[in-house]
């Protein structure tokens, strides 16, 4: 029963996601008891439909699989499920259909509880060994529906072999009626079981567990245990391992071994180990291309060596005693010592001294040898069959074997062999087979193994080698007292600390962050160990962003742990392959400077100031990136003591982060491979030093990094695309912080020269036929700071709107529009606002509505290529210019903010968030409401203010997510009714409702008819929500963004009824329109145009007096189109309007037209349709249309 969130202590207040672990989490006992007994009770009534069977199995599979976790919920339980599939199973009634499907239903009980477990639930009495074997031997094993039957049976013939009799006394008289003799219980079972350990499905599986319940019987053993060893030895002998067939017979022959060594006495089977490891070695397993081979050798071989050694605790292992958590935790009671000497381990001291087999040593090697597997199975096999090994060999050999694991973590090694080592140690450790005198040897290992990575061309391995260190050291906390580990707290808790918050992979932050739990927990000897897990726990170290720039710092506040951290970026992360990983590595280290200023400044920067200049292309780019980040945050640290960053950090230093910019370019590292990478680093470097205020002012070198910059948005478009984007920001941000610290004195006065250099250049570069080079000039012109906009601004804005609109028309350098849109928002807002100030240096009501003029111009950018609706992009970029410009004149001069111009740009917006592309209609309602809410400053002169407020209150800038469908039309279509807002409302509603998302279309059709409902009865409304809509059809006639949607939004309308107050007049206005326009778009030779007009046209036959018969003349005409899809289409949705609208044509004639239209093939030669057409003409009692001569080929007849 799942516990209710009162019984877990989680109030009904608290957050839905709490709830929701609790709920699915945490079971309290089988709750669908009588679901499933209904169900089973069900299954004689639907195994025989294929459908009613399949969902019935498909819901006790999903109830069962709820229990995957908690099986042992079910044991109450399982006893009476079996018994009513069994009943069901033992029926001479049941079909075989009912029989396997009541199979089926206990695969699937036993999969979740596991076999071990409910097969001992079995019925295995003496009278139930001939039903099963009669049972399974009417199986056909090459039956792939049936597979479950044959897999429960032989589980039960597992069971059903513990009986405690003699299998003769089941024969009776072998010899049957014709006088042959009959084949023993004995046999048969061998038969089934050796027939079933080839095949290739999990009945084999099931199979070898037969093969260790039978083949331990005292009587089978006797008889038959040499004969079926050989058997299994020929199998695997003769299996060449090429063919699926021989993979199967061997995977079986291996895996009915290692069962039966498993469970075996050891005196019945040491006779056969040598000769069956003879053959192993012989087959050489190891070198199997079958991961599945390899480790059932494995496995085999390990039992092999268990049986060659008796079974015994080793006296010598290291015994901790007690586990208490509440011991360790309060401290309050001495730890437990070594558990006390008993007199079987008094004995087991005295027979130390005893001969191991030779054998063995083969046994180990073979294991370590699958220490180093490719595959993560083997590896794990071998490691557990160290561990079981070890525990029964003197203390003398088992110290040789941990020398031979600790071989592993050699560099010459691959990081297979440094995995493996891994979890040989954590058996080694778990069991206590290694001793605190290793320690010593064994924690610098595991130290370098939680940090180890291997590159390997574009990324590196090594993530499972730290997995495996942290379960060593969780495995190490478990096993040790807390004197034995207290020498190594310090490097454990570092490295484990470091693994967590700096590891790449997120699942060995947290294998990282759950070992320092369970050592704290432990040991209780971890510096600051609770504290710093309330910060680092499993789930704060699943965000990468927040371990490296949170975490970090947090946990670099305690002295025990900073440099290590920060040594480790050093050594680690800044050279690392992954760019993200580097980018964050120098953040962190900018973060980390605080705590430790002057290691920093005296040790870590001379460091990277020789990596920013050495051959590894990422170490110089981490190392470039560092020193920037470190010199910006030492100037921080300096601000709050009154001291330059000079006087921080050497002159050393501060010449060799001059010199940085040099060494590259007079290695020409800025071109070629890695080019791009140098100068994002470069741009990094020059914006960090400009911030930090060095004293570089009119040094050759600012004209360095100003090359650097220049050349970087001219050649842009010369590098791999990857990361160009970034590489833009990083150019900007640099230029921006260059201009304002070097380019101008205190006072605030520019350099007039470079002014005038660096804005004409820009502009010049805006014309450029490289796109990324006008993408580059535009965000340099809005990064540009105050100083440098003034008496520039008529020439910079001019040059950003010439450039908006020549490539708006020609429908290119969509994406530089986007950032010209962005960089006249930026410019604005540098230039700042003052109604009578002059148009070359401020925002002022002489060029303000020129400013507007372009943004509400690229709210209509619609440009399309094929990735689709790129003028999204512009139109974005254009919703937050606006916002920002209006904010920002709203506040220092709201006068000159005309109606003229608000007006426009909420209509605009209002369209915006109508549209149907999810992403754009929140951002467009996000900004509406934003410019309407807005009280400091607040906005003038919108439109239906009050209104506004009422349908859209301050509560839905929090609660309304714009990006639902099922939220924001609701809402936009209000402003339906709002005559400023109806026109551009409804246009971005026709976009929405004739498009093609389900969704969408859905809410928003749902949202424009309860508004029209609402206005049913208004002749006015109506009229003048029809002139709308013939206004926006008139505007956008050829334009099929619009056209064809807005047809497609007709059809709806006119199908739901929606002007059904029109069609009580004669020859009403509206239809007179609607159908002029129609007939307009009819001459089009766009096909899913002319379809969507069809549709129209037949929604308008509803319609009285003459406009009906033009509408029937012209679908009329459509029937012979030259097109012969519309031809058919046309016929379709006539046929369809006479079924809907009765009434239109008489009622004689309708049963021979609607024969004619069904029966005619429309898609013939035009003279066959014509006169069908013809037909209907007469019968409608509409003229025949004239032939005239073809003009186009889309004319019609």
């Amino acid at each position: 029963m799942a516990l209710t969130d009162t019984e877990n202590g989680v109030s009904c207040g608290e957050e839905g996601e709490t709830d929701a672990i609790v709920k699915t989490c945490v079971l309290g006992g089988f709750i669908e008891k009588s679901e499933i007994s209904t169900l089973i009770s069900s299954l004689s009534e639907v195994h025989g439909d294929l459908a009613e069977s399949e969902s019935t199995t498909q819901r006790f599979l999903v109830i069962m699989n709820q229990y995957q976790e908690q099986p042992h919920l079910l044991d109450p339980h399982l006893e009476w499920m079996l018994n009513m599939i069994l009943d069901l199973v033992k029926s001479e009634k049941s079909p075989p259909s009912l029989v396997h499907l009541s199979f089926k239903f206990l695969y699937i009980i036993c999969k979740v509880r596991g076999y071990k477990i409910f097969m001992q639930l079995f019925p295995h009495e003496v009278s139930d060994v001939q039903p099963v074997l009669e049972l399974l031997s009417r199986q056909d094993p090459k039956d792939s529906e049936t597979w479950e039957t044959r897999y429960m049976l032989l589980l039960w013939l597992s069971m059903t072999c513990l009986i405690p009799f003699d299998l003769s006394r089941l024969d009776g008289h072998l010899e049957s009626e014709g006088g042959k003799a009959r084949e023993s219980t004995m046999d048969r079972i061998l038969a089934i079981a050796k027939s079933y350990l080839v095949v290739s499905d999990s009945p084999r599986d099931a199979a070898s567990v037969l093969v260790s319940k039978f083949m331990t019987r005292p009587d089978v053993k006797q008889k038959r245990l040499g004969e079926f060893l050989d058997w299994n030895l020929t199998t695997i002998t003769q299996a060449n391992g090429q063919s699926m067939k021989d993979i199967m017979a061997l995977n079986g022959a291996l895996q009915s071994l290692a069962k039966l060594f498993k469970h075996g006495k050891r005196d019945d089977l040491l006779q056969y180990v040598p000769t069956v490891l003879q053959c192993l070695e012989q087959k050489h397993l190891s070198e199997s291309s079958e991961a599945m081979v390899r480790k059932l050798g494995v496995k085999l071989i390990q039992r092999l060596g268990l049986t060659f050694l008796k079974p015994r605790l080793a006296a010598w292992r290291y015994q901790r005693g007690s586990r208490s958590l509440t011991a360790n935790l309060s401290m309050s009671q001495p730890s437990a010592t070594s558990a006390a000497v008993t007199p079987e381990m008094e004995t087991q001291e005295q027979e130390e001294d005893y001969d191991i087999p030779e054998e063995v040593e083969a046994v180990i090697e073979h294991l370590l040898v699958g220490l180093k597997d490719k595959e993560t199975i083997v590896r794990w096999s071998a490691a557990k069959g160290i561990g079981r090994v070890t525990g029964r060999l003197p203390k003398e050999l088992a110290d040789e074997v941990v020398g031979s694991v600790l071989d592993c973590f050699s560099f010459q090694e691959t990081d297979n062999a440094w995995h493996g080592g891994c979890l040989a140690l954590a058996e080694l450790g778990r069991r206590g087979l290694l001793l605190p005198s290793r320690l010593t040897d064994v924690v610098p290992l595991i130290i370098k193994s939680l940090t180890y990575e291997e590159k390997r061309g574009a990324c590196s391995v090594g993530s499972n080698v730290r997995d495996s260190a942290c379960y060593v050291c969780w495995s190490f906390a478990r096993a040790y007292e807390p004197k034995e580990l207290q020498p190594f707290v310090t490097q454990i808790a570092s490295a484990l600390l470091i693994t967590a918050v700096f590891d790449r992979d997120t699942n060995c932050r947290r294998a990282a962050s759950a070992a320092f739990q369970e050592n704290v927990g432990r040991q209780g000897t971890f510096p600051h160990g609770i504290d710093i897990l309330t910060e680092a726990d499993y789930y704060a170290v699943g965000n990468l962003k927040n371990c490296y720039l949170n975490i970090s710092v947090y946990i670099a506040g305690f002295p025990e742990y900073t440099k290590s951290m920060i040594d480790h970026l050093l050594a680690m992360k800044i050279n690392h392959w992954d760019g993200a990983i580097r980018e964050l590595a120098t953040k962190a280290l900018h973060n980390l400077t605080p705590q430790a200023p002057d290691y920093m400044a005296t040790t870590i920067l001379p460091q990277l100031l020789t990596m920013a200049v050495g051959m590894d292309l990422h170490g110089r780019h981490g190392a470039i990136l560092a020193c920037g980040e470190i010199t910006h945050s030492l100037y921080k640290v300096g601000l709050q003591s009154n001291r330059a960053v000079v006087d921080i950090i050497s002159p050393e230093c501060v010449d060799a982060l001059k010199n940085i910019h040099h060494r590259l370019n007079d290695r020409k590292q800025y071109k070629g491979f890695g080019g791009l990478l140098m100068r994002q680093a470069i741009c990094s470097l020059v914006e960090k030093l400009s911030l930090s205020k060095m004293p570089f002012k009119n040094d050759p070198v600012i004209t360095g990094w100003q090359w650097v910059i220049d050349d970087t948005i001219q050649t842009l478009h010369l590098f791999n695309t990857g990361g160009r984007d970034d590489m833009i920001v990083a150019v900007v941000s640099a230029l921006s912080a260059l201009c304002e610290e070097f380019y101008q004195d205190k006072t605030g006065q520019v350099d007039s020269q470079m002014q005038d250099i660096l804005v004409s250049q820009y502009i010049e570069g805006l014309k450029s036929p490289q796109m990324l080079t006008r993408s580059g000039s535009a965000l340099a012109l809005g990064g540009l700071p105050k100083a440098m906009i003034n008496n520039n601004l008529k020439q910079m804005f001019e040059g950003l709107q010439q450039m908006c609109i020549v490539s708006q028309k020609a429908g290119n350098f969509t994406e530089a529009r986007r950032d010209a849109v962005r960089s006249i928002a930026q410019v604005c807002t540098k230039a700042g606002v003052c109604a009578h100030g002059s148009p070359d240096s401020v925002l002022c009501s002489e060029n303000v509505a020129e400013v507007y003029d372009v943004l509400l111009n690229s709210l209509k950018d619609y440009t399309t290529d094929s990735r689709g609706d790129v003028g999204a992009w512009v139109r974005e970029a254009a919703m937050t210019s606006l916002m920002e410009v209006t904010m920002l004149v709203a506040s220092s001069a709201p006068e000159i903010l005309s109606p003229d111009l608000v007006k426009p740009m909420m209509c605009c917006l209002a369209q915006q968030a109508a549209e149907k592309i999810d992403r754009y209609r929140a951002h467009a309602g996000n900004v509406f409401l934003r410019l309407l809410h807005s009280t400091e400053p607040a906005v003038p002169h919108i439109p239906h203010r009050e209104e506004l407020l009422v349908i859209l209150p301050f509560e839905t800038t929090t609660s309304l997510n714009w990006n639902a469908p099922s939220q924001a039309f609701k809402y936009i279509a209000q402003l339906l009714g709002l005559p400023e807002y109806q026109y551009h409302t409804l246009l971005g509603l026709s976009m929405s409702a004739g498009g093609i998302t389900e969704s969408t279309v859905h809410f928003s059709s749902q949202s424009l008819f309860d508004f029209l409902k609402g206005i049913q009865n208004d002749g006015v409304a109506l009229a003048q929500f029809g002139d709308s809509l013939l206004g926006i059809f008139r505007d956008n006639l050829h334009n099929d963004r619009v056209s064809v949607p807005l047809l497609k939004m007709l059809n709806q309308m006119l199908a739901n009824g929606s002007f059904e107050i029109f069609t009580t007049q004669q020859n009403h206005q509206f239809c007179v329109d609607l159908l002029a326009l129609c007939k307009e778009v009819k001459k089009s030779k766009d096909v899913s145009k002319l379809r969507a007009c069809i549709s129209v046209f037949s929604g308008l036959v509803q319609f009285q007096g003459e406009v009906r018969k033009k509408v029937l003349s012209q679908l009329l005409l459509l029937l012979c189109h030259s097109f012969p899809v519309i031809r058919k289409t046309t016929a379709s949705q006539m046929y369809e309007m006479l079924l809907t609208y009765e009434d239109v044509i008489d009622p004689e004639v309708l049963d021979d037209v609607m024969t004619l239209l069904s029966d005619t093939n429309w898609e013939s030669d035009i003279a066959t349709v014509r006169t069908h057409r013809n037909q209907l003409c007469d019968w409608l009692g509409i003229p025949r249309p004239q032939v005239v001569a073809k003009q186009g080929p889309a004319q019609v007849s």
